[in-house]
């Protein structure tokens, strides 16, 4: 079973994103803060992870240079999902080592599913 480590702070979509995930056969960690990332980090590193930018105490784009520079999760992909759309912040982003950058509004989480499959295959 595949794990993903859902980033999120919109409760809503985090609880949306877990019950599709989990439906879709993935073993789903989600997580809103610093200290809840690190510790799903320590139990177990998920095979792909989804991360939102704006996150209540600290920046997405921290934590993404984070991942890719530590060697537990540097070969992680990484989606960034966020509602951010600028072109700056999407290749700041790319150039950080995302695997890929979905603005929500554009996607669905089918969407969502099919570009973490196609990145796990």
């Amino acid at each position: 079973m595949k794990k993903i480590l859902i980033i999120e702070d919109d409760s809503f979509l985090k609880n949306l994103e877990s019950s599709k995930f989990t439906h879709e056969g993935f073993a789903v960690s989600a997580a809103t803060t610093k200290a809840e990332v690190d510790t799903a980090l320590e139990i177990g590193v998920p095979d792909i992870i989804l991360l939102d930018l704006m996150l209540p105490d600290v920046d997405g784009y921290q934590l993404l240079q984070q991942f890719k520079s530590d060697d537990k999760t540097k070969a992680v992909p990484v989606i960034v999902f966020s509602n951010l759309s600028d072109d700056v912040e999407m290749k700041r982003v790319m150039d950080a080592g995302a695997a890929e950058y979905m603005v929500k509004s554009n996607f669905t989480l089918d969407d969502v599913i099919e570009k973490i499959n196609k990145l796990l295959a």
